[in-house]
């Protein structure tokens, strides 16, 4: 049988693997034993979150990340967040339990078509969200995250000429604050891009004293009824430190788990997609990391992240200039 082949292309578990609380000491034992962290993405299972070493933002873990003296990096999340881990920590080993776990929106950014389309708009400054493959940030000037978009845009000259990739939504959010010349890829993310405005009106209407949030990822009717935009870290503390007890959440309803750790009297209603035979709008990606993976990906120290040392080095450039820019 071939371990190697069956981990990468179906996030393998054998037989052997625990179960239950056992599974959780197998996890922090092999932790122990080979200087690992576990990174969580806040739309992750709940129970991958309570195992974490560390919880939050895609950038935000990896910049945790590259801060300790692990030797193994375990990234709970999708793939574009384990080559950002990579990036950030070139000598550590990254591993992503489960190769499968992609990235609609990273993925909706072809780095030959997105080359391409650079070419054919000369003399514009390259901002990229992080939510992109290593190949495309090697392309681009500036990387930036959903809460410092703003800033970045608006560091550059009033009058400097903008791409702004892949997601159109976070783009024209970003452009109808700044009023800047940003010519916007046309890319979204698949679970922002489905929320239902109707059914999101006839909910409130069921919880009048409920606020809505939303991520700057939501299309833009979304975002206009929503009393709080912001990224997945800015509406945690949001519902944490707001005086109001119930609200609607527009983003990937994993958030809803650390709101409720921080705050477990208040109400937390995922916002409805479109389909009307399902409650939420949940990351079929996100949540294809398990325990039983994390354990088999500790165990074997496989899949793991690899990078050519030239796309590396491209690459943490313009992560670079984001954290010049933005002092993180």
């Amino acid at each position: 049988m071939d371990i190697e082949k069956l981990i990468k292309e179906k996030g393998y578990i054998d037989q052997e693997t625990p179960k239950g609380e056992d599974l959780v000491n197998a996890i922090r034992d092999l932790c122990r034993e080979k200087n690992a962290i576990i990174l969580a993405h806040s739309y992750e299972r709940d129970e991958v979150q309570d195992i974490a070493d560390f919880t939050g933002d895609s950038l935000a873990l990896s910049q945790e990340a590259a801060k300790t003296n692990a030797d193994i990096i375990v990234f709970a999340g999708v793939h574009f967040m384990a080559e950002t881990a990579k990036i950030l920590s070139p000598d550590k080993k990254v591993l992503l339990p489960d190769l499968n776990a992609a990235c609609s929106l990273a993925d909706s950014c072809p780095a030959d078509e997105f080359k391409k389309f650079i070419k054919e708009n000369p003399g514009r400054t390259v901002i990229s969200y992080v939510n992109t493959s290593a190949e495309v940030k090697a392309m681009s000037d500036i990387i930036c995250t959903s809460s410092n978009a703003v800033k970045i845009v608006e560091s550059l000259p009033e009058n400097e000429k903008i791409i702004f990739a892949p997601d159109k939504n976070l783009g024209n959010y970003v452009k109808s604050l700044t009023g800047r010349d940003m010519l916007i890829w046309p890319g979204s993310c698949h679970v922002h891009r489905q929320f239902s405005v109707e059914r999101i009106v006839e909910l409130k209407k069921q919880n009048p004293d409920a606020k809505i949030i939303a991520h700057p990822e939501c299309e833009e009717p979304v975002r206009i009824m929503a009393d709080f935009i912001g990224s997945t870290s800015q509406l945690i503390r949001f519902t944490s430190s707001d005086k109001g007890n119930k609200y609607i959440i527009a983003t990937e309803p994993g958030v809803i788990h650390q709101m409720k750790l921080n705050d477990p009297e208040k109400i937390f209603i995922p916002a409805p997609g479109h389909d009307a035979t399902c409650a939420c709008s949940e990351c079929e990606f996100m949540k294809m990391i398990t325990l039983e993976k994390i354990y088999n990906s500790l165990k074997y120290e496989k899949p793991e992240i690899i990078l050519d040392k030239n796309l590396l080095k491209k690459a943490s450039r313009s992560i670079e200039r984001m954290m010049e820019i933005s002092g993180k």
